[in-house]
């Protein structure tokens, strides 16, 4: 009987194969950047963290070393509210200047990016350009005794709603420009198209290009809230009487001028202050990203 040949290397070609076990390699690039954010994360949670729990704190546990109240004193936001008559006025204050100034600007900027990108509208480039350029100098500074003038001459001063034109004014340079790149993300062949089959220019905006640029809207209104809200200068210039001032106004007065307050009230009036643009952002910041991401800012 003839016995087979072994082959040679046979015994390695039948050996299982042992799987190899590499260890995951680290990137370590990634694990910087997540300890970057982390860092810039804790340095704006843990400040607003202590406010917070500052606000619910009894008198007594404001001014011992802990963070953590003992027991929760919910009576600063009442006291507050009684220690600054006009507190509620002032708010509403607020709220009207910064929907007038969000709803004024936003429509605004739709309608001027739109024509900007779409119209062929003579000397556009010409404003874009001024706008832009308009947008490297502090003309909330260098403009402060014009606009006081002007406001004068209307006879807005001391009047909470004036406010809203200056504040306009003054944001509308950027709200265009990042409309204008919003609508720049649009391909013109819809555009086209739409013209084709016979859409009128306000029912191609309304109909076709505000949802496809919904994020960068979002993006404007946030921007303008946000300035709105918490614009100092003007505010304080242009309204002298505390019932018309607005909240940040109210709320730098109440910590430089009321020495009967105690730090818990300061910090309850604070966070009156803030609820607001926290929530709306809150609300609104998935769709914000992805406007910046969409090309809100492009050039």
């Amino acid at each position: 009987m003839a016995t087979q040949a072994a082959i040679p290397g046979s015994a390695a070609l039948t050996a299982p194969v042992r799987a190899r076990h590499t260890s995951p390699r680290i990137k370590w690039g990634s694990v910087l950047r997540h300890v970057i954010l982390a860092i810039f994360a804790l340095i704006i949670i843990l400040p607003l963290a202590w406010v917070i729990l500052l606000s619910v704190k009894s008198l007594p546990d404001a001014y011992q070393n802990e963070i953590w109240p003992k027991t929760f004193d919910w009576s600063h936001y009442v006291y507050s509210l009684q220690k600054i008559p006009t507190l509620p006025q002032n708010y509403t204050n607020s709220i009207v200047v910064t929907l007038g100034t969000v709803v004024i600007t936003t429509i605004c900027a739709v309608l001027a990016g739109y024509a900007m990108v779409f119209l062929e509208v003579p000397g556009i480039r010409i404003v874009f350009a001024l706008l832009v350029a308009s947008m490297f100098f502090p003309t909330r500074v260098t403009a402060v005794i014009a606009i006081f003038e002007t406001q004068k001459d209307l006879g807005l001063l001391n009047v909470p709603a004036g406010l809203i034109f200056p504040y306009v004014t003054l944001s509308l340079a950027l709200s265009v420009f990042v409309m204008r790149g919003m609508f720049q993300t649009v391909p013109r062949e819809i555009y086209d198209a739409a013209r084709i089959d016979g859409a009128g220019r306000v029912r191609m905006l309304l109909s076709i290009l505000l949802p496809m640029v919904k994020n960068g809207i979002v993006v404007v209104i946030i921007v303008n809230f946000v300035t709105a809200w918490g614009e100092y200068l003007l505010a304080k210039t242009l309204n002298t009487n505390q019932s018309a001032q607005t909240l940040p106004v109210v709320l730098s007065a109440a910590t430089g001028g009321m020495g009967a307050w105690v730090w818990p009230r300061l910090a309850a009036v604070y966070i009156m202050a803030i609820a607001p643009g926290l929530i709306a952002f809150g609300f609104a910041q998935r769709w914000y990203i992805k406007g910046l991401q969409e090309g809100a800012l492009k050039a």
